[in-house]
Protein backbone atom coordinates (compact mmCIF):
# COMPACT_ATOMS: atom_id res chain seq x y z
CA UNK A 1 0.00 0.00 0.00
CA UNK A 2 2.87 2.66 1.12
CA UNK A 3 4.90 1.53 -2.02
CA UNK A 4 1.23 2.25 -4.15
CA UNK A 5 1.20 5.49 -2.91
CA UNK A 6 4.45 6.71 -3.11
CA UNK A 7 4.40 5.53 -6.59
CA UNK A 8 0.73 7.49 -7.08
CA UNK A 9 2.73 10.31 -5.89
CA UNK A 10 5.80 10.22 -8.02
CA UNK A 11 3.51 10.00 -10.95
CA UNK A 12 1.56 13.02 -9.70
CA UNK A 13 4.84 14.97 -9.05
CA UNK A 14 5.78 14.08 -12.85
CA UNK A 15 2.36 15.27 -14.19
CA UNK A 16 2.65 18.03 -12.85
CA UNK A 17 6.24 19.13 -13.90
CA UNK A 18 5.37 18.35 -17.50
CA UNK A 19 2.37 20.78 -17.28
CA UNK A 20 4.02 23.34 -16.12
CA UNK A 21 6.97 22.98 -18.94
CA UNK A 22 4.47 22.73 -21.45
CA UNK A 23 2.55 25.89 -19.83
CA UNK A 24 5.91 28.19 -19.91
CA UNK A 25 5.43 30.02 -23.28
CA UNK A 26 8.88 30.51 -25.79
CA UNK A 27 9.54 34.23 -25.51
CA UNK A 28 11.83 36.35 -28.01
CA UNK A 29 13.00 39.57 -26.44
CA UNK A 30 13.83 41.85 -29.50
CA UNK A 31 15.69 45.24 -29.63
CA UNK A 32 14.60 47.83 -32.27
CA UNK A 33 14.49 50.92 -33.11
CA UNK A 34 11.15 53.28 -32.69
CA UNK A 35 8.74 53.47 -35.18
CA UNK A 36 10.45 50.43 -36.94
CA UNK A 37 8.21 47.88 -36.63
CA UNK A 38 4.80 47.09 -37.99
CA UNK A 39 2.97 45.34 -34.87
CA UNK A 40 0.56 43.19 -36.93
CA UNK A 41 4.09 41.58 -38.16
CA UNK A 42 4.60 40.93 -34.31
CA UNK A 43 1.44 39.39 -34.50
CA UNK A 44 2.03 37.05 -36.97
CA UNK A 45 5.06 36.03 -35.40
CA UNK A 46 3.20 35.01 -32.61
CA UNK A 47 -0.03 33.19 -34.16
CA UNK A 48 2.68 30.92 -36.59
CA UNK A 49 5.08 30.21 -33.97
CA UNK A 50 3.76 30.57 -30.63
CA UNK A 51 6.65 32.25 -29.28
CA UNK A 52 5.92 35.69 -27.55
CA UNK A 53 7.44 38.36 -28.54
CA UNK A 54 8.88 41.32 -26.09
CA UNK A 55 9.67 44.39 -27.91
CA UNK A 56 11.41 47.10 -26.62
CA UNK A 57 12.66 50.34 -28.41
CA UNK A 58 16.03 52.59 -28.75
CA UNK A 59 16.33 55.91 -30.39
CA UNK A 60 20.34 56.05 -30.88
CA UNK A 61 22.70 53.51 -31.89
CA UNK A 62 24.37 54.64 -28.84
CA UNK A 63 21.70 53.76 -26.47
CA UNK A 64 21.99 50.02 -27.96
CA UNK A 65 25.46 49.97 -26.82
CA UNK A 66 24.94 51.28 -23.65
CA UNK A 67 22.12 48.83 -22.65
CA UNK A 68 25.00 45.74 -23.90
CA UNK A 69 27.61 46.72 -22.30
CA UNK A 70 25.88 47.11 -19.21
CA UNK A 71 24.63 43.36 -18.98
CA UNK A 72 21.55 42.48 -17.34
CA UNK A 73 19.47 42.58 -20.06
CA UNK A 74 18.29 39.58 -22.28
CA UNK A 75 18.05 41.03 -25.81
CA UNK A 76 17.37 37.86 -28.46
CA UNK A 77 17.78 40.54 -31.32
CA UNK A 78 18.81 43.57 -31.70
CA UNK A 79 19.16 45.95 -35.05
CA UNK A 80 22.47 48.14 -34.99
CA UNK A 81 23.35 50.53 -37.93
CA UNK A 82 26.87 49.32 -40.12
CA UNK A 83 29.05 51.05 -38.06
CA UNK A 84 28.05 50.10 -34.54
CA UNK A 85 27.95 46.56 -35.38
CA UNK A 86 31.49 46.96 -36.18
CA UNK A 87 31.95 48.28 -32.40
CA UNK A 88 29.82 45.37 -31.10
CA UNK A 89 32.31 42.76 -33.01
CA UNK A 90 35.40 44.38 -31.80
CA UNK A 91 33.80 44.58 -27.98
CA UNK A 92 32.68 40.78 -28.40
CA UNK A 93 28.93 41.33 -28.07
CA UNK A 94 27.35 39.76 -31.42
CA UNK A 95 27.39 35.45 -31.54
CA UNK A 96 28.58 34.30 -34.47
CA UNK A 97 25.47 33.25 -36.95
CA UNK A 98 24.58 29.78 -38.29
CA UNK A 99 22.73 30.51 -41.76
CA UNK A 100 21.47 27.38 -41.57
CA UNK A 101 19.14 27.73 -39.28
CA UNK A 102 18.11 31.11 -41.51
CA UNK A 103 16.73 29.47 -44.68
CA UNK A 104 15.16 32.68 -45.82
CA UNK A 105 18.69 34.47 -46.13
CA UNK A 106 18.80 33.59 -49.85
CA UNK A 107 15.76 35.85 -50.55
CA UNK A 108 18.13 38.86 -49.88
CA UNK A 109 19.34 40.49 -52.89
CA UNK A 110 23.28 39.76 -53.17
CA UNK A 111 24.01 43.79 -53.13
CA UNK A 112 22.95 43.82 -49.31
CA UNK A 113 24.99 40.70 -48.26
CA UNK A 114 28.57 40.43 -47.49
CA UNK A 115 29.49 44.41 -46.60
CA UNK A 116 32.71 45.31 -45.53
CA UNK A 117 31.21 45.61 -41.94
CA UNK A 118 30.66 41.60 -41.93
CA UNK A 119 32.13 39.60 -44.49
CA UNK A 120 30.48 36.59 -45.53
CA UNK A 121 27.53 37.57 -42.93
CA UNK A 122 28.93 36.03 -40.01
CA UNK A 123 27.05 37.93 -37.67
CA UNK A 124 24.58 39.81 -39.14
CA UNK A 125 21.16 39.68 -41.40
CA UNK A 126 20.25 43.01 -43.74
CA UNK A 127 16.92 44.50 -41.95
CA UNK A 128 16.35 47.51 -44.15
CA UNK A 129 18.25 50.04 -46.18
CA UNK A 130 18.21 53.48 -47.39
CA UNK A 131 20.23 56.66 -48.57
CA UNK A 132 20.97 60.38 -47.42
CA UNK A 133 19.99 63.31 -49.86
CA UNK A 134 17.88 65.96 -50.33
CA UNK A 135 14.56 66.41 -50.58
CA UNK A 136 13.40 69.72 -51.60
CA UNK A 137 10.51 72.11 -52.65
CA UNK A 138 11.11 71.83 -57.13
CA UNK A 139 8.63 74.45 -57.32
CA UNK A 140 9.49 77.36 -54.71
CA UNK A 141 13.01 76.51 -55.79
CA UNK A 142 12.47 77.05 -59.38
CA UNK A 143 15.19 74.06 -60.80
CA UNK A 144 16.68 71.11 -60.09
CA UNK A 145 18.98 70.39 -57.22
CA UNK A 146 22.01 67.80 -58.22
CA UNK A 147 25.14 68.68 -55.54
CA UNK A 148 25.36 68.96 -51.63
CA UNK A 149 26.65 72.47 -52.16
CA UNK A 150 23.26 73.96 -52.75
CA UNK A 151 22.97 73.07 -48.86
CA UNK A 152 25.32 75.90 -48.48
CA UNK A 153 24.29 78.49 -51.21
CA UNK A 154 23.34 81.70 -49.71
CA UNK A 155 20.53 81.98 -51.97
CA UNK A 156 18.22 79.44 -49.60
CA UNK A 157 19.56 81.43 -46.11
CA UNK A 158 16.85 80.44 -43.93
CA UNK A 159 15.53 77.88 -45.77
CA UNK A 160 17.84 74.69 -45.09
CA UNK A 161 17.77 72.08 -42.55
CA UNK A 162 20.74 69.93 -41.72
CA UNK A 163 20.82 66.88 -39.46
CA UNK A 164 21.53 67.24 -36.00
CA UNK A 165 24.00 64.14 -36.43
CA UNK A 166 27.77 64.30 -35.95
CA UNK A 167 28.38 61.40 -38.66
CA UNK A 168 25.85 61.85 -41.09
CA UNK A 169 26.58 65.70 -41.69
CA UNK A 170 30.29 65.74 -41.48
CA UNK A 171 29.69 62.92 -43.59
CA UNK A 172 27.85 64.68 -46.85
CA UNK A 173 30.06 67.72 -46.28
CA UNK A 174 33.04 65.63 -46.80
CA UNK A 175 31.87 63.95 -49.97
CA UNK A 176 31.27 67.39 -51.03
CA UNK A 177 34.55 67.77 -50.87
CA UNK A 178 35.53 64.99 -52.72
CA UNK A 179 36.96 63.00 -49.51
CA UNK A 180 35.55 59.89 -47.89
CA UNK A 181 32.47 59.48 -45.82
CA UNK A 182 34.69 58.04 -43.16
CA UNK A 183 37.49 60.31 -43.42
CA UNK A 184 39.64 60.59 -40.41
CA UNK A 185 42.37 62.92 -41.93
CA UNK A 186 42.36 66.45 -40.05
CA UNK A 187 43.22 68.48 -42.70
CA UNK A 188 39.69 67.13 -44.13
CA UNK A 189 38.02 67.70 -41.33
CA UNK A 190 39.12 70.93 -40.36
CA UNK A 191 37.90 72.43 -44.24
CA UNK A 192 34.69 70.66 -42.95
CA UNK A 193 34.41 72.49 -39.85
CA UNK A 194 35.05 75.01 -41.28
CA UNK A 195 32.51 75.06 -44.22
CA UNK A 196 29.81 73.70 -41.44
CA UNK A 197 30.39 77.09 -39.05
CA UNK A 198 29.68 79.25 -42.00
CA UNK A 199 27.02 77.15 -43.12
CA UNK A 200 25.25 78.45 -40.00
CA UNK A 201 24.21 81.59 -40.55
CA UNK A 202 21.72 79.84 -43.51
CA UNK A 203 20.42 77.09 -41.43
CA UNK A 204 16.77 76.80 -40.71
CA UNK A 205 17.14 74.21 -38.03
CA UNK A 206 18.88 71.24 -37.18
CA UNK A 207 17.15 68.23 -36.65
CA UNK A 208 17.08 64.40 -37.00
CA UNK A 209 13.39 63.67 -37.44
CA UNK A 210 11.21 66.92 -37.61
CA UNK A 211 11.77 68.57 -40.98
CA UNK A 212 8.86 67.36 -42.94
CA UNK A 213 6.39 69.59 -41.46
CA UNK A 214 8.56 72.73 -41.87
CA UNK A 215 8.80 71.53 -45.59
CA UNK A 216 5.23 70.83 -46.12
CA UNK A 217 4.32 74.32 -44.28
CA UNK A 218 6.83 76.28 -46.47
CA UNK A 219 9.32 77.73 -43.79
CA UNK A 220 12.12 75.70 -45.37
CA UNK A 221 12.54 74.56 -48.98
CA UNK A 222 15.49 72.06 -48.92
CA UNK A 223 16.85 69.62 -45.87
CA UNK A 224 18.82 66.49 -45.83
CA UNK A 225 16.35 63.77 -45.66
CA UNK A 226 16.02 59.92 -45.03
CA UNK A 227 15.16 57.90 -48.44
CA UNK A 228 12.21 56.93 -46.50
CA UNK A 229 10.67 60.24 -45.53
CA UNK A 230 10.94 61.60 -48.87
CA UNK A 231 8.92 58.94 -50.32
CA UNK A 232 6.33 59.81 -48.08
CA UNK A 233 6.34 63.80 -48.42
CA UNK A 234 6.52 63.24 -52.42
CA UNK A 235 3.49 61.12 -51.54
CA UNK A 236 1.61 64.18 -49.96
CA UNK A 237 3.12 66.73 -51.92
CA UNK A 238 4.58 66.10 -55.91
CA UNK A 239 6.07 69.34 -55.86
CA UNK A 240 8.65 67.82 -53.57
CA UNK A 241 11.91 65.56 -55.71
CA UNK A 242 14.66 63.72 -53.57
CA UNK A 243 17.92 63.48 -55.28
CA UNK A 244 21.01 61.76 -53.99
CA UNK A 245 23.84 64.05 -54.51
CA UNK A 246 26.19 63.50 -57.68
CA UNK A 247 29.07 63.60 -55.48
CA UNK A 248 27.62 60.85 -53.30
CA UNK A 249 26.17 60.05 -49.97
CA UNK A 250 25.94 57.45 -47.51
CA UNK A 251 23.87 54.66 -48.16
CA UNK A 252 22.89 52.99 -44.95
CA UNK A 253 22.12 49.18 -43.88
CA UNK A 254 20.32 48.12 -40.25
CA UNK A 255 20.65 44.75 -39.65
CA UNK A 256 19.51 42.08 -37.02
CA UNK A 257 21.87 39.96 -35.00
CA UNK A 258 21.78 38.08 -31.63
CA UNK A 259 23.89 39.84 -28.92
CA UNK A 260 26.17 37.34 -26.92
CA UNK A 261 23.57 37.51 -23.75
CA UNK A 262 20.86 35.86 -25.38
CA UNK A 263 19.00 33.56 -23.49
CA UNK A 264 16.14 32.49 -26.05
CA UNK A 265 18.94 32.45 -29.55
CA UNK A 266 16.72 29.47 -30.93
CA UNK A 267 13.92 31.66 -30.83
CA UNK A 268 16.11 34.93 -32.59
CA UNK A 269 16.74 32.48 -35.26
CA UNK A 270 12.98 31.69 -35.96
CA UNK A 271 11.85 35.60 -35.63
CA UNK A 272 14.86 36.47 -37.99
CA UNK A 273 13.68 33.62 -40.59
CA UNK A 274 10.67 35.03 -39.97
CA UNK A 275 11.14 38.37 -41.34
CA UNK A 276 12.92 37.29 -44.13
CA UNK A 277 9.89 35.68 -45.77
CA UNK A 278 8.83 37.30 -48.94
CA UNK A 279 5.66 38.46 -47.98
CA UNK A 280 6.39 39.43 -44.38
CA UNK A 281 9.22 41.71 -46.48
CA UNK A 282 6.99 43.25 -48.61
CA UNK A 283 4.32 43.82 -45.48
CA UNK A 284 7.19 45.93 -43.27
CA UNK A 285 8.20 47.73 -46.58
CA UNK A 286 4.90 48.99 -47.29
CA UNK A 287 4.01 49.70 -43.23
CA UNK A 288 7.74 51.89 -42.49
CA UNK A 289 8.58 53.40 -46.38
CA UNK A 290 12.22 52.62 -46.09
CA UNK A 291 14.18 49.80 -48.50
CA UNK A 292 13.83 46.01 -48.71
CA UNK A 293 17.07 44.38 -49.24
CA UNK A 294 14.72 41.26 -49.71
CA UNK A 295 14.56 41.14 -53.49
CA UNK A 296 11.49 38.68 -53.27
CA UNK A 297 10.01 40.89 -50.71
CA UNK A 298 10.76 44.02 -53.34
CA UNK A 299 8.86 41.95 -56.17
CA UNK A 300 5.93 41.89 -54.03
CA UNK A 301 5.86 45.71 -53.83
CA UNK A 302 2.74 47.36 -56.33
CA UNK A 303 4.18 49.19 -59.05
CA UNK A 304 4.57 52.58 -58.48
CA UNK A 305 6.61 51.84 -55.74
CA UNK A 306 8.92 48.68 -55.99
CA UNK A 307 10.34 50.68 -59.18
CA UNK A 308 10.08 54.22 -57.48
CA UNK A 309 13.77 55.64 -57.72
CA UNK A 310 13.55 57.49 -54.71
CA UNK A 311 13.44 54.48 -52.27
CA UNK A 312 15.02 51.94 -55.09
CA UNK A 313 17.36 53.71 -57.12
CA UNK A 314 18.77 51.98 -59.99
CA UNK A 315 22.35 50.47 -60.22
CA UNK A 316 24.85 49.54 -57.49
CA UNK A 317 23.92 52.26 -55.20
CA UNK A 318 27.50 51.78 -53.51
CA UNK A 319 28.94 52.50 -56.92
CA UNK A 320 29.54 56.74 -56.07
CA UNK A 321 28.24 55.85 -52.10
CA UNK A 322 29.50 54.98 -48.62
CA UNK A 323 28.54 52.98 -46.18
CA UNK A 324 29.75 54.44 -42.57
CA UNK A 325 32.16 52.13 -41.05
CA UNK A 326 33.70 52.69 -37.64
CA UNK A 327 36.06 55.08 -37.15
CA UNK A 328 37.70 54.48 -33.82
CA UNK A 329 39.96 57.03 -31.93
CA UNK A 330 38.76 59.43 -34.21
CA UNK A 331 34.81 59.61 -32.73
CA UNK A 332 36.99 62.29 -30.76
CA UNK A 333 37.89 64.44 -33.32
CA UNK A 334 34.15 64.35 -34.87
CA UNK A 335 32.97 65.01 -31.18
CA UNK A 336 35.16 68.05 -30.85
CA UNK A 337 34.56 69.02 -34.32
CA UNK A 338 30.71 69.07 -33.55
CA UNK A 339 30.80 70.88 -30.54
CA UNK A 340 32.67 73.45 -32.35
CA UNK A 341 30.17 73.77 -35.27
CA UNK A 342 27.11 73.89 -32.56
CA UNK A 343 28.96 76.14 -30.52
CA UNK A 344 29.96 78.91 -32.75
Amino acid sequence: MKTRMMLALAVLALAALLTAGCGKQAVVNVYNWGDYMDPAVLEAFEKETKIKVIYDVYSTNEELLAKLKAGGTNYDVVIPSTNMLEVFLAQDLISELDLGKIPNFKNLDPQFTDLVSDPGNKYSVPYFWGTIGILYNAKTIGSDIDSWRAMFDPKYSGKIIMFDSVRDTIGVTLKMLGYSLNSTDPEQLAEVERLLIEQKELIHSYTVDAYEDPLLAGDAWLSMAWSGDAFKVIAENPDFKYVIPKEGTNVWVDSMAIPKSAKNKDAAYKFIDFILKPEIGAQLAQYLGYSTPNKEAQALLPEGVRDNPVIYPTGNVFEMNDVQVDIKEATELYDRIWTEIKSN
